[in-house]
């Protein structure tokens, strides 16, 4: 137990300065840029500093915001809390009761720890509640969030709402957030901020196509290399919200957490509710600096992929669910001569699974599509030294099933009906005991009965609708059942990997990645459109957790027809793959696609561990975006024409990321062919082979004039340090 005090937190670059005297909760005086090393006799200076004043029409003593806003602190903006006891006990004037403090030395991330940890514990005996506030700031700078709420009365307490805010200062004044919808995922949106609250809610039962990733604010005209920000994520992958708050008091504030159907959690006696952890984090350095600090505590994780991410072909595209197995060796075969490490045999292995209609929820190998079951391809494709994947769709079940025939009373549903259809499927209630059991013994069934599964495709290809369980609200007992779920299958299989895929990139988020392994960004692999889907997702992760594969010449969801550099060239920079029938490509094509796959293996050290930079460029037809090395010793860059631009020639692009005072050779990488080009000559530092010498500085001052690419061309820039 820790005196009341006020705390400062210090990691990485950011600071957070705590008032915890009490009587009261905390509240937060600053979160933001690192402060330095403060005296201890700087802090009450710093507090009463910030204290607001008494105005007009008002309360008649200064208010301030607390780690949960209440109404008797004054607050009368969105409540901390919302809840109630049969119409009792619905506003709390908590009181501390303890603080703990660890502050542990700053290790490696190898080493573990490194955090600085505050427990917060408050009650309000009254209401007959209490509170535990955790907070965390990691090594990198990355501040975690959550609330524990118990129920200490003698009757039952709902929890309407429970929701972790932090401040942001008056300096902030522009939003941006993520919307999106299946296959057109990550679209950003920017607005100035004005009074009110804007309020993103995902009532999908899942993290929804249209999920904001991050909720940025930030101050006027930020962009990828400049402004100050402040970011929050919630980690939960069912109905959640995120929530940017201005009052006219003056109070901004971000924050987020589990969006609750009335009756959804209902306390008894002694019983406890936590909130999702809300992640957030603070950059001087545009969002490329919220980026750094996002990617840098994902890979400090133990769970972090350690071994190279491998080269990945996913047979959906080439196949769909014409299953036959000598035409799947001859794939294997293909992939195998292109470099690929990784063999996924997507839906369609299974009873019944002809088409989408049927089969889903009957989890045994299809005999009469394989009469000797899986383990020949599994053989054939091990042979090549490459890993085999599967595809499962666990959470989904087909009314033209046997399960469901067997156990309709195992579906999410309202009593006296079913929800509505969605892609002919419905969706298995996991809290069900006997539901969750037979589905973990199938899947367990399924990898030990094989040698050689490495990885499950994870899939879930629908919104929770009416979700009920039991008669009550169930999409907070299904998600906490599906974490279960996944957490029991990789403690029998602990060398399984998993991608979490969700019609696309319908669950991305940091609780669901605490289990897997990598996400499926899109549906959509038209290169044009990844463009823009993989740069907002890599907002939130780095590289080597986001698929990106090189799909066919023409778009299996647009229909639009690219070549193959300019597929391959956007595929690069991620978790990389294959999503095309290369068993008929022509002999050209697949020396090409060999050329490509060589490269990324060669770059994957840089791609998969350097910092991600991207470019702002004033021209919205250049597409620009690149890796440095940490100690920025090498580099690549992609730059991208997605349309035609209104000057004929285009202009500079600067390179951001370098160590002003050395110098950089820049060079199209050797092996793959270049892009063609609109103009007559080259750039004079193209033309000659061994390509320009220039130092990091002039690099991202000046930069280079690039060339007159056609729309929807790439072109590839490797730089080396010069001694």
């Amino acid at each position: 137990m820790t005196t009341p005090a006020i705390l400062h937190l210090r990691r990485a670059r950011t600071s957070l300065v705590l008032d915890a005297r009490g009587p009261g909760l905390p509240r937060v005086v600053h979160w933001g840029a690192d402060l330095g090393p403060l005296p201890a006799e700087d802090l009450p200076a710093l507090v009463d500093a910030t204290v607001p004043p008494v105005v007009p029409s008002s309360f008649d003593a200064p208010t301030v915001l607390s780690l949960l806003p209440e109404a008797s602190a004054g607050w009368s903006g969105r409540p901390g809390l919302a809840g109630h006891r049969a119409g009792r006990d619905w506003s709390t004037a908590f009181r501390l009761t303890g603080l703990e403090v660890v502050d542990e030395p700053v290790a490696p991330p190898s080493a573990g720890g490194g955090a600085a940890r505050v427990t917060v514990r408050a009650a309000d005996p009254g209401a007959g509640l209490s509170l535990t506030v955790e907070i965390a700031l990691d090594p990198a700078g990355l501040l975690t969030l959550r609330h524990r709420l118990r129920n200490d009365g003698d009757a039952p307490y709902e929890v309407r709402e429970l929701t972790p805010v932090l401040p942001v200062p008056a300096v902030a004044t522009e939003l941006l957030d993520l919307t999106g919808r299946w296959c057109r995922e990550r679209t950003p949106q920017r607005h100035p901020w004005p009074m009110g609250a804007w309020v993103r809610e995902g009532r999908h039962g899942r993290t929804g196509h249209d999920a904001t990733l991050l909720l940025v604010a930030g101050t006027p005209g930020f962009g990828f290399g400049h402004g100050e920000l402040w970011a929050v994520h919630t980690a939960w992958s069912g109905d959640h919200v995120t929530v940017a708050e201005r009052r006219p008091t003056g109070e901004a504030t971000l924050g987020g957490g589990e969006l609750l159907t009335p009756g959804e959690i209902v306390l008894g006696p002694g019983e406890e509710y936590a909130t999702p952890l809300l992640y957030a984090v603070h950059s001087v350095e545009g969002l490329d600096g919220l980026s750094d600090v996002l990617h840098t505590h994902l890979r400090a994780r133990p769970q972090h992929p350690r071994s190279p991410r491998p080269v990945t072909l996913n047979v959906w595209e080439a196949v769909y669910f014409d299953h036959d197995l000598d035409r799947l060796k001859g794939l294997a075969d293909r992939a195998a001569e292109v470099g690929v490490e990784r063999f996924v045999l997507d839906d369609g292995w299974f009873r019944g699974r002809r088409h989408d209609w049927a089969g889903l929820g009957d989890w045994w190998v299809d005999d009469d599509v394989w009469p000797d079951g899986l383990q020949p391809l599994i053989d054939h494709v091990r042979g090549y030294g490459m890993q085999f994947g599967l595809w499962v769709e666990p959470e989904m079940v087909n009314p033209d099933s046997d399960l469901f025939r067997a156990h309709p009373d195992w579906v999410l549903q309202t009593p006296g009906r079913l929800p509505l259809p969605w892609r002919h499927q419905q969706v298995l209630d996991l809290a069900h005991p006997d539901a969750y059991a037979h589905l973990l013994s199938r899947l367990d069934a399924v990898l030990t009965g094989h040698d050689g599964i490495a990885y499950l495709k994870w899939d879930h290809n629908r919104d929770l609708t009416e979700a009920g369980h039991a008669g009550r609200p169930g999409v907070h007992a299904q998600t906490v059942a599906v974490y279960r779920l996944l957490d029991e299958l990789r403690a029998r299989h602990p060398r399984l990997e998993i991608e979490s895929c969700s019609s696309g990139g319908a669950r991305v988020d940091l609780e669901i990645l605490r289990r897997t392994d990598r996400v499926w960004a899109s549906d959509c692999n038209d290169a044009l459109e990844r463009l823009s889907i993989q740069r907002w997702t890599g907002l939130l992760l780095p590289p080597e957790l986001v698929g990106t594969h090189i799909g066919p010449e023409r778009s299996h969801t647009t229909h639009r027809v690219h070549d193959l550099g300019f597929r391959a060239v956007t595929a690069l920079f991620g978790h990389h793959g294959i999503e095309w029938d290369i068993s008929g490509i022509t002999a050209a094509e697949r020396a090409e696609l060999t050329a490509w796959v060589a490269l990324h293996k060669r770059l994957r050290p840089l791609l998969h561990g350097g910092r991600v930079v991207r470019v702002d460029h004033p021209d919205p037809a250049v597409h620009a975006h690149g890796v440095v090395a940490h100690d920025r010793s090498h580099a690549v860059y992609a730059i991208s024409r997605l349309a035609t631009s209104v000057a004929q020639v285009p202009g500079v692009l600067r390179l951001p990321g370098l160590d002003p005072s050395r110098r950089y050779r820049v060079r199209p990488p050797a092996g793959v062919p270049e892009p063609a080009v609109l103009q007559l000559t080259e750039p004079g530092w193209l033309s000659p082979g061994d390509g320009v010498t220039l130092s990091g500085s002039v690099l991202a001052a000046v930069g280079l004039q690039l060339p007159a690419l056609h729309p929807e061309q790439a072109l590839l820039l490797e730089l080396t340090e010069v001694g």
